[in-house]
């Protein structure tokens, strides 16, 4: 039994999937063109073939077409298309959905090749650059590395010009010159992580020229003075509160010397400045250090005095961990104008010179187990001196009584 023929228009509304905004707006302007045209005053009988289900769900793209244009009463079966002069679009739909029209579609496609052709060349333009750049870097790189090699491998020369013999001379010419470069370079390294010399002060004075007996270790930056910066007046350094005095003070029984990681250029017209009578004996900088792990790290070993009479004062614990028991650490001062630190210096001082302390390393090393030493040094102070007033009221007690019998002796009770 054969199936009943089923009009194309309600198998393509069936099966067709849904049309996209554009397919719309095409079949639209076709019905728009197509509705213009001269119609019969009797409606005509829709002219579509009859196919079968099988047959429709393959149908091609002009039978869809001819199912859009069903209201129109006009309809085209075979795959030749729409009839000529549909395929042009109205201005006024042109406005409406410009995105249509075959012009745009052109322009676009011409707009994008454009582009792309222009990326490409930029990137190839970029990329040659690049390789330029890594051309001259490395070219840059390699005669940098052979001038390090010929000027620091070279020998040395007499002030007449001839050539001075080393340990390299009768080596190869490429191995003389590699070697003398890799010494060179090391020189280079010691001098800035070591010390410029052995000696960082000169012999102690012999007699008949008086040496202090203890040696006073200043940092110069927030300990005695703090650097300051204002739009109005740029860099300066400010003095910190009792200075002058302190220093007069200590230079009665210690050597003082100060000992600072700033450059000279800094340190020597500030110390002018701040010490006109020469209290400060000695001035060391910044290469009198050693640079270990990032940081200017003052080694005692250099100074060239007995380190059981030397005393660091110094607010940066890492300047001075190469010998913590030389140090007395304090707060670092930060300008203020009411701080009283460098007299209680003073009176810590007093008390180890006037004790005639042989080794300071003891006492410096109790007070180093305190977060602040120069509190617990004011708190020790006021326990002693309420000791000692105890032990003064109690001696006076105990000599009350005999005076007293001593009165009645005397006056025959």
């Amino acid at each position: 039994m054969s199936m009943a023929p089923v009009p194309v228009i309600q198998l393509i509304r069936l099966n067709a999937p849904r049309a996209s905004f554009h397919t719309f707006a095409t079949r639209f302007r076709r019905t728009f063109a197509l509705g213009n045209q001269s119609l019969p005053l009797s409606p005509a009988p829709l002219h579509c073939r009859p196919l079968s289900t099988g047959a429709a769900i393959h149908t091609n793209k002009a039978q869809v077409e001819c199912a859009a244009l069903s209201s129109s009463r006009r309809c085209y079966s075979n795959a030749k298309g729409p009839p000529a002069g549909t395929e042009t679009a109205s201005p006024l739909l042109s406005k409406l959905f410009p995105q249509t029209s075959p012009d745009a579609d052109s322009n676009a496609e011409q707009e994008r090749k454009k582009r792309e052709e222009d990326e490409a060349k930029e990137n190839e333009r970029a990329w040659k650059r690049m390789k330029l750049g890594f051309a001259i870097f490395g070219g840059g790189g390699i005669a940098t590395v052979l001038w390090g090699i010929y000027k620091f491998g070279q020998p040395e020369r007499d002030a007449e010009g001839q050539t001075i013999e080393d340990e390299f001379t009768n080596k190869p010419l490429v191995q003389q010159y590699l070697q003398r470069m890799w010494k060179s370079l090391h020189y280079y390294q010691k001098m800035i992580q070591e010390p410029s010399r052995a000696k960082l002060l000169p012999d102690p004075l012999k007699h008949p020229y008086v040496q202090p007996r203890y040696t006073l270790v200043l940092e110069m930056k927030d300990v005695l003075v703090h650097p300051d910066w204002t739009y109005q007046t740029g860099w300066r350094f400010k003095k910190r509160p009792g200075v002058d005095h302190f220093l007069q003070e200590c230079a009665k029984d210690f050597e003082i010397v100060v000992f600072t990681a700033e450059q000279g250029m800094t340190v020597f017209p500030i110390l002018d400045a701040l010490d006109p009578n020469g209290y400060i004996m000695y001035r060391l900088v910044r290469d009198a250090t050693h640079f270990v792990d990032g940081h200017h790290v003052k080694n005692l070993d250099n100074l060239n005095r007995d380190l059981r009479r030397v005393i660091v004062i110094d607010w940066d614990s890492n300047a001075t961990k190469m010998h913590p028991d030389n140090t007395f650490g304090i707060a670092r001062w930060h300008g203020n104008d009411n701080d009283a630190q460098l007299l209680d210096l003073i009176a810590f001082l007093k008390i180890i010179a006037q004790n005639d302390v042989d080794d300071v390393r003891e006492v410096l090393h109790y007070y180093r187990q305190f977060e602040d030493p120069i509190s617990q040094f004011r708190d020790n102070q006021r326990k002693l001196a309420e000791q000692m007033q105890e032990a003064e009221r109690i001696e006076q007690e105990k000599t009350k009584p005999m005076v007293k019998q001593w009165s009645r002796n005397i006056l025959g009770r």
